[in-house]
């Protein structure tokens, strides 16, 4: 099957299905959905760290033709700092909570442009997810797998909260949905981009690379792990172990096997 192909077909999967995924966990009851939402999240981190330290950050030093050594990890750091900026700048927001403090409406004019302000950023978070499942593709379809199902993994708890924030903010279910499935579709669009660009400047590979792993880092270090950090009890710290685990465990089992 054409490289091409493979990547829409993934960047699809991490897209339309974790869009469809939120819809319907929206559907349960808000009780249910608070008690399932944390498992969601600890599973997430533990697929976003596997992905970066265990395939994406490996690769990258793999392909690299520089010398030196320091050359990848200061590109992660160089990549976290510019996602701290971003996610200032308001352009990369991830909730993870029906109500979420930093998108809480305080007025009519705020909820229209809180909710413009979501499609603006999911877009723009989807496209570059685009541009890493694509490279992930062209160093290695294996890699490629296993970062689509990162990215799927931690989308679905950035769709329930997205979703959550149109609706406070004043859209109907229907009108969510469907701006949701168009911003997933640039997913597409930067993975059939990148797929045109990089795979004539095979050179810049590494370090898209290694950004996508400080996307990864970041958004389970600075966004995903405060999170589970708001249930301190013995039990619920069990689970979040456990299932960061899973999903780490989960990574190396499906890069072992397709390898």
């Amino acid at each position: 099957m054409p490289l091409l192909v493979w990547i829409i077909i993934f960047c699809l999967l991490g897209g339309l299905l974790s869009v469809l995924a939120a819809a319907l966990f929206l559907v349960l009851s808000e009780s249910l959905r608070n008690h399932v939402l944390p498992h969601l999240v600890s599973f997430a981190t533990g697929t976003l760290l596997g992905a970066a330290f265990l395939g994406l950050l490996p690769h990258a030093l793999d392909t690299v033709v520089s010398t030196d050594v320091h050359i990848i990890p200061m590109t992660v750091l160089l990549g976290l700092l510019g996602f701290f900026l971003l996610e200032k700048m308001v352009l990369w927001r991830h909730c993870h909570a029906d109500h979420c403090e930093v998108h809480a409406p305080d007025q009519k004019s705020r909820e229209h442009s809180t909710g413009a302000m979501i499609l603006v950023g999911d877009g723009l978070h989807n496209f570059l997810d685009g541009i890493l499942i694509a490279a992930a593709f062209l160093t290695d379809i294996h890699l490629g797998v296993v970062t689509s199902v990162a990215v799927a993994a931690h989308e679905i708890p950035q769709e329930v909260g997205d979703f959550a924030v149109l609706l406070h903010s004043g859209f109907s279910r229907k009108r969510a949905f469907i701006y949701n499935i168009l911003t997933s579709l640039t997913t597409v669009v930067g993975g059939v981009l990148a797929w045109f660009a990089l795979q004539y400047v095979e050179a810049v590979l590494p370090f898209v690379l290694a950004i996508a792993a400080s996307s990864f880092i970041y958004i389970a270090v600075a966004d995903l792990i405060p999170t589970l950090h708001q249930r301190v009890e013995g039990s619920a710290t069990f689970q979040q172990i456990a299932l960061i685990a899973v999903g780490i465990l989960l990574i190396y089992a499906a890069h072992s096997t397709l390898h």
